[in-house]
């Protein structure tokens, strides 16, 4: 079924319809970044039995002083109503110097209040490999039901995982999956640091995995920093994991530093 911005915007407390916020998207980027102001940079996601890459992550990186923090840029995109186009011109980016890889992008929340993402001429369509979406769940969805529209359109169309970031931080829900059924679950760095020295916080962590893996989802243990981390978190069962013990975020694409040493 096709997703229809039309439908939705005629639903109460439903946001503009995504013509037009493109439009203003596009006009509020302008004033804020330009395209040749952002890079990306990569982070791969291994297996934690055997270190085998299982995908790399894009990160952006921009080189205006007030937005070198990602997190900072992301906050004024949806403060300015851009979120939707700054994650276009990334993923412009990001996805051809990806070829042949499978690669997971961040998508903010609000992102899906707009109707970028389910453009047939962005750029997650023409990759030449799987493509995992992350939406953060430390964010709340504030129109669920659009933008569980928009995440069942884009994955209708093959080759397209969704995975819910951050698990943990914030506004955690667990019952979010359960709904959203995503393919991949990543733990939160809160969960994980220090999980080598407290028994409790293992044995929370390994309740969490397995039910992931109940639902049906693969489960990535975020931000391993130390071997003690990655010998607990390889524990309680988590399949992936993704961190500086294994390399750090660049470009050229960085090696996998294996196997792990203390």
């Amino acid at each position: 079924m096709a997703y229809r911005t039309n439908s939705l915007s005629e639903a109460p407390n439903a946001p503009p319809d995504g013509t037009f916020r493109r439009r203003d998207s596009m006009l509020a980027i302008d004033s804020m970044v330009q395209a040749d102001e952002l890079s990306v940079v990569f982070q791969p996601i291994v297996n934690l039995d055997d270190g085998a890459l299982f995908a790399y992550e894009a990160l952006v990186r921009c080189t205006v002083e007030a937005f070198a923090n990602p997190t900072v840029l992301f906050e004024r995109a949806v403060d300015t109503g851009c979120s939707g186009r700054l994650g276009r011109m990334i993923r412009e980016i990001a996805v051809p110097l990806s070829s042949g890889l499978p690669l997971f992008v961040n998508v903010h929340p609000s992102e899906l209040n707009e109707s970028w993402l389910v453009r047939p001429d962005d750029p997650v369509f023409c990759h030449d490999h799987d493509i995992y979406v992350e939406v953060t769940e430390s964010v709340p969805f504030k129109y669920f039901e659009l933008c569980f529209s928009v995440l069942r359109e884009i994955r209708s169309r093959g080759g397209i995982h969704l995975v819910v970031d951050d698990l943990g931080a914030g506004y955690s829900n667990l019952k979010r999956i359960a709904d959203l059924e995503p393919k991949v679950v990543k733990l939160d760095r809160g969960l994980i640091c220090g999980i080598d020295k407290s028994s409790r916080q293992h044995r929370l962590v390994t309740g969490v995995v397995r039910l992931c893996i109940d639902l049906g989802a693969l489960v990535v243990a975020e931000g391993i920093e130390t071997y003690e981390e990655y010998e607990a978190a390889r524990d309680t069962g988590a399949h992936y994991g993704q961190g500086y013990l294994f390399a750090r975020p660049g470009f050229p694409l960085p090696k996998i530093s294996w196997p792990p040493r203390p």
